[in-house]
């Protein structure tokens, strides 16, 4: 089998401009665990990175909704009916234009992959070599520079 890398992205959380926390870069799992959170519906992968990672920090998280369509998140949180958490890409017309926030969350590095797998010397007809070329065009052209995380604060243990 062979594997080859076409896109990767990082899961954010949004909210309005209007949001009380909306001037800060990094939030936390527990602030997030405080909000009404809307997300994309169970069973999808974007889902199930989010509930390990709320499950990793010992989080339990307040869903007020879930939604199967990106767009239909977004709308929603930008007329403050609540937090989200999707993909960067997904939300970078939007925070440029100031109609979101983009906070990183904090200890999180959530993110997803899309590539192709395919059989090393498998036969690859013509149709599938040109779906791989136009792939390969498209995500080199969408594909932005990782994102720079402003540092985090070490968290340094007090003495018992």
């Amino acid at each position: 089998m062979q594997t080859e890398l076409l896109n990767e992205d990082y899961l954010v959380a949004i909210a309005s401009p209007r949001h009380a926390l909306a001037k800060q870069k990094i939030v936390s799992a527990y602030a997030l665990a405080g909000e009404k959170l809307i997300l994309g519906e169970r069973g999808g992968n974007t889902r199930r990175l989010i509930d390990q990672f709320f499950a990793q920090a010992g989080v339990t998280l307040k869903i007020a909704m879930e939604l199967s369509r990106l767009a239909a998140i977004k709308r929603m949180v930008e007329e403050d009916m609540g937090v989200g958490i999707v993909p960067l890409q997904s939300v970078r017309e939007e925070v440029g234009k100031g109609s979101l926030v983009r906070w990183w969350i904090e200890g999180a590095q959530i993110n997803w992959q899309l590539g192709v797998v395919r059989l090393v010397g498998g036969y690859e007809s013509p149709i599938h070599q040109r779906f791989l070329q136009l792939c390969r065009e498209h995500f080199a052209k969408t594909a932005a520079p990782p994102p720079t995380r402003p540092k985090q604060k070490s968290k340094k243990k007090a003495a018992v």
